[in-house]
This record gives C-alpha cells, structure tokens and sequence, in this order.
C-alpha cells in the first residue's frame, strides 16, 4: 500500500490520498495506516476516532482547542461532500491568520491533516455528509473555542446561500478573529 502526500500552501497542512484498489466488486483501500505516515514523516498518536452526521447547508466550526489540549486531526468524508476549512492560528507561523479550503468526499477519497494550532470547521454541500477524523488530544470543554463562519477578515465561500447555512446555538456564539488572538500561540 501506499499513499499520496500533497503539500498545501500552509506549512504542515496535507493532503493525504490513499491507493485505492478498484474492481467489478467495488474498492478496498487503508484509511489510516500509522507506519505509512510515520515513514512520510507525519508522526501523530492518534487516540480517538470522532464520527458527524449532518444535512445539507450545516456548517460545524470554526473551533480550536488551546494549549495544552490543542488537536491535530485526520478529516475525511464517508458518505456525501463538505468543503473543510482550516485556519492557520500558530503566531509563529508565516501563513498566520490564513484559511485553507478543500473539498472532501466520499467519492474523491481525499483526507486533510491538520496539526495542532489551527482553527478547523466545514459546510454540507450533499443532502447529509458523514464526515470521520481522528484527534491526538482528549477533548476539553474549558480550553475550547471558536471563530465565526463568516468572519470578514477571511471572507469565506462557503458554496452554501445564506438562507440554507444551519449553525448549533454555541457556533452562533463564536467570535471574529480578532477577538480570539489572545489564545494563539
């Protein structure tokens, strides 16, 4: 087995596709295989899968866990279609405050991995998605946070009319950017 690994823009945010083995009965291919992206130099303990169900125009995010419970995650769709957001929160980074989009999917396969120190959401653009992705940290309701979807400082395209967007009480609640700098590294 083998996968494909395509650096993006932002430093440490991937693209991971994996072979995939097709025939007349269908496919078969490895999600996950830690001994791959520990030979690709992506060394991550992974210690929890996490599974969302949601319908069309649900948009989840932007959250962000802080220090020392931050998350780097391996995002990826097994039934319908999302665009994945990820936000560059690290300080120190040379592409700080910048957002990353990708669309995922049960038919392209692609996987997004994002390290910790970023801001991470996605919008339902099928009639549901299930989307599936392993974290590193325990999650912690104190060290949680979150920026809003439509935060003008990244001016997003969701491919979702405003009329459609579904959005839980606390992602309502998210502040703008700016309003979180203070949880950065």
């Amino acid at each position: 087995m083998k996968i494909e690994i395509i650096d993006t823009f932002i430093k440490d945010l991937k693209i991971i596709i994996p072979e995939i083995f097709e025939d007349h009965r269908g496919y078969f291919y490895e999600c996950y295989n830690k001994s791959l992206l520990d030979q690709n130099g992506l060394n991550y303990d992974f210690i929890q899968d996490n599974q969302s169900k949601s319908q069309y125009g649900t948009i989840r995010g932007l959250h962000f866990q802080t220090c020392p419970y931050a998350q780097a995650k391996l995002v990826r769709v097994m039934e319908g279609e999302i665009i994945d957001v990820a936000i560059d929160l690290r300080a120190s980074s040379q592409t700080f405050g910048k957002a990353f989009t990708l669309k995922l999917s049960a038919d392209n396969r692609k996987q997004l991995l994002i390290p910790k120190g970023f801001a991470h959401g996605f919008g339902v653009l099928s009639n549901f998605a299930i989307v599936q992705y392993k974290i590193d940290n325990v999650y912690n309701p104190q060290s949680e946070r979150g920026i809003i979807y439509n935060d003008p400082h990244f001016n997003l395209d969701w491919e979702i009319p405003d009329k459609d967007i579904i959005l839980s009480e606390k992602d309502q609640k998210n502040e703008f950017f700016e309003r979180n700098r203070s949880y950065f590294e």
